[in-house]
Parts: structure tokens; C-alpha cells; sequence
């Protein structure tokens, strides 16, 4: 015969502090383990968005970063010319020609100085990139001593405002935009002229060149013309890849921090479960070995249990993922070690996430009862019942 689940339930219930302090055990390290998971997505999510799968970057072979980069003025003429590179609306090639340089800016909330990604880029850069909207004053003209920021960098760093000044390359920067690049890296970067920064850093060189393909599919044809050629020391790769390897060491400090730390939590948690369905077996012995007499088989009881169990880690895991969807209301700020330069990024919950937080906090509640559950089912009857 089965064991109800209503026993399932009933037996939870009437145990019901020792079930919550069970659960909350669980549910908090849902919350890191699911949080930390976010926090990789969100990263990883930012660093995706802000490049597009069309476009392709190009810097120098062996530089890590476009801050490393350099790409000299012949080089860049050589690049405009492969034939693989789409023709705007004027007929001219769809490129940006690129200059990356750190500032050091001060935070609004705490005064302390970070690094800030300058970005001087070609009339062609808004084309390239679609996700990139001006949201409050204009966009700054060629030959001006003029730069927008994006919309993170803005609320984040003094000077950076819309009508504020900034000063930077020994010259005054008069922020006359605020741009939107859809929660991409571009939202913690300054876009000035190219031209004007180059001038301003008294750096002849740019830093990177990024173009859009007339065809996707013609990456491969691009990246080879533009490598063999003897001319060029540069590597080309799609913007999203590009993007996606700067996230990379980040990604994984956190991933392997925040893993490290929930298998910690959830040790402890494993051990509260099983140290709650021990107490729960010892004090029903006297029912299990009714169960046993009535004609319940051990593997009924053991099932039975181990529901229990299931059902704990499950409500914890719940319960856990419940709080943690609202960490998606919140954006951090951290230094990306590849660029040198400081990133914003918000929490991401995905479907994918749910799911694994789900399975994590059944796992725990499973491991945590299977033990507890053995117990109770390899109880003899008639040692069960002298208890009564």
C-alpha cells in the first residue's frame, strides 16, 4: 500500500516550527546560490548586449583589450577598403575608427576615484551600434571639445552630468549629452570625437576599428584577408565575442566564488535537514511501526520520507528564489580586470536560473532525509511498536 501525502503534509504541519527554521536554513542559501547565478547572467548578459553579432572589431594581434591596442592611421585606411564591410546610405563604408583611453573620475556617492573608459569614436559609431539613443540634450560635434556619457556613467560619477565639465587630457570637456545603450557596457563609458581626444592625449594612433559586415556570413572571408595581409598586425573578431572574452576572468572569479561559498551554505543546510528528519523519525517510531502493522511496506516508508525531505528543500528553494528575484532591481558597479576600467551591471534571473535553483534546493532536501529515511524504513515492527 502508499502512504497518503496528506500524512506528508499533516506531519509537516505539526512540526511546524521545527519545518520553518528548516526551510529558512535552506531558502538563504538558495538566496546566495541563485544570487550569485544572477549576478554572472547580468554580467555576462551586459557584456553580450554590447556588442553586435554584424559587427567585427579589430585590434592589434596579441592585444587582450582595446586599451592595449594599437592601430595606426595606414592600418586603418587598409581596413576601410576590404571589400566585406557594408556601404552606408551616403555610399561610404559603415566604420569607426577608435581611440580608448582611462580617465580617473571621481563617484558621487563616496568621492573615491575610479577609472572611466573614454571612448573617441567616428561619425559612423551610432550607425554601428542601433542600442545607443541620446535620452536628454544632443549628441557632440566633430572637432568639439564636446562628449556625452552614458546614461550610468552619468549618475555615477561627478562632472559627468549633462551641462557639467570635465577635465581631462589637459583640456575642459563640456558634457552636452546623456545617452541610453540599452543596459550594454557603453551605459559606463564617455563618447567624445576621436579626432579631438587623440589630439588631446597627443596619441597619433587608434586603438581599435570596428565595422559592420555587408553579410554575416562573410566574417570568416574578412577576418582571413584582413590577417594574412602582411600589411596589417591585427586579429578580428565578431563584436559579441569580443565583448563577451573581456567579461571572461570576472565571470569566472565570481562564479567560483559564489559556488565555493554555496556548497559551504549548503553543507550546513544538508545537516540542518537531516538533523530535522532524525528528530522527526525518533519521534514517530510508534506511528512507523503502526504503519509497518498495517501493511505499509519500507519502501512506502522510505518514500514517504523522502517527500518530506523534498518537499522542505523545495519550499526553501521557493522561498529563497522569491527574495532573490528582487535583487533584480539593483545595479552594481565593480572594475573589470580586463579593461582596467569600472563596469555597471544589474542582477539577471532567466528561466535557466529558476530551474537550477529549483533542482539545487530538491538536492539538498533529498540528501539531507535520504539518511533519516533509511532509518525509519529498516525500523523492525516489533522494536517500533514498543515504543507506544
Amino acid at each position: 500500500m502508499k502512504i497518503p501525502y496528506s500524512y506528508t503534509f499533516r506531519n509537516l504541519w505539526a512540526r511546524k516550527w521545527t519545518t520553518l527554521l528548516t526551510v529558512g536554513g535552506m531558502a538563504l542559501v538558495v538566496f546566495v546560490f541563485s544570487t550569485v547565478l544572477m549576478l554572472e547572467e547580468g554580467l555576462r548578459k551586459t557584456m553580450v548586449d554590447t556588442g553586435s553579432y554584424d559587427n567585427v572589431v579589430v585590434i592589434r594581434r596579441s592585444a587582450q583589450t582595446e586599451v592595449q591596442s594599437i592601430v595606426d592611421r595606414t592600418q586603418a585606411a587598409l581596413l576601410e577598403s576590404q571589400p566585406a564591410i557594408a556601404l552606408g546610405g551616403d555610399g561610404a563604408r559603415m566604420i569607426s575608427k577608435e581611440t580608448v583611453v582611462l580617465v580617473n573620475l571621481n563617484k558621487r556617492e563616496s568621492g573615491r576615484p575610479t577609472n572611466v573608459m573614454v571612448r573617441g569614436v567616428g561619425a559612423g559609431a551610432v550607425a554601428l551600434r542601433p542600442q545607443v539613443k541620446i535620452i536628454e540634450g544632443r549628441m557632440f560635434r566633430p572637432g568639439v571639445s564636446e562628449i556625452v556619457a552614458g546614461r550610468s556613467a552619468a549618475d555615477r560619477f561627478t562632472g559627468a552630468g549633462i551641462g557639467e565639465m570635465l577635465r581631462f587630457g589637459q583640456r575642459e570637456w563640456r558634457v552636452v549629452g546623456v545617452f541610453d545603450a540599452g543596459k550594454s557596457g557603453f551605459d559606463s563609458e564617455i563618447w567624445g570625437d576621436a579626432e579631438q581626444l587623440m589630439q588631446a592625449f597627443r596619441r597619433p594612433v587608434y586603438s581599435a576599428v570596428v565595422a559592420k559586415l555587408s553579410d554575416t556570413a562573410r566574417f570568416d572571408e574578412f577576418k582571413k584577408d584582413v590577417e594574412s595581409d602582411p600589411r596589417l598586425t591585427v586579429e578580428a573578431k565578431r563584436e559579441t565575442v569580443f565583448y563577451a572574452d573581456q567579461s571572461e576572468v570576472l565571470a569566472n572569479f565570481i562564479k567560483y566564488l559564489g559556488l565555493t561559498l554555496s556548497i559551504i551554505f549548503s553543507i550546513g543546510a544538508v545537516i540542518g535537514a537531516m538533523i530535522t528528519m532524525y528528530a522527526s523519525v525518533a519521534s514517530r517510531t510508534a506511528e512507523i511501526g503502526t504503519l509497518r502493522a498495517l501493511g505499509f511496506r519500507r519502501r512506502s516508508v522510505l518514500a514517504a520520507f523522502l517527500l518530506e525531505a523534498a518537499l522542505l528543500g523545495m519550499t526553501g528553494g521557493v522561498i529563497g528564489l522569491f527574495f532573490a528575484s528582487f535583487m533584480q532591481l539593483f545595479t552594481i558597479s565593480t572594475m573589470n580586470w580586463q579593461s582596467f576600467s569600472e563596469l555597471a551591471f544589474s542582477f539577471t534571473l532567466t528561466p535557466a536560473i529558476a530551474l537550477k535553483t529549483v533542482a539545487f534546493a530538491l538536492f539538498m532536501g533529498v540528501v539531507g532525509g535520504f539518511l533519516p529515511a533509511i532509518r525509519a524504513a529498516n525500523l523492525k515492527i516489533v522494536d517500533a511498536l514498543r515504543a507506544v
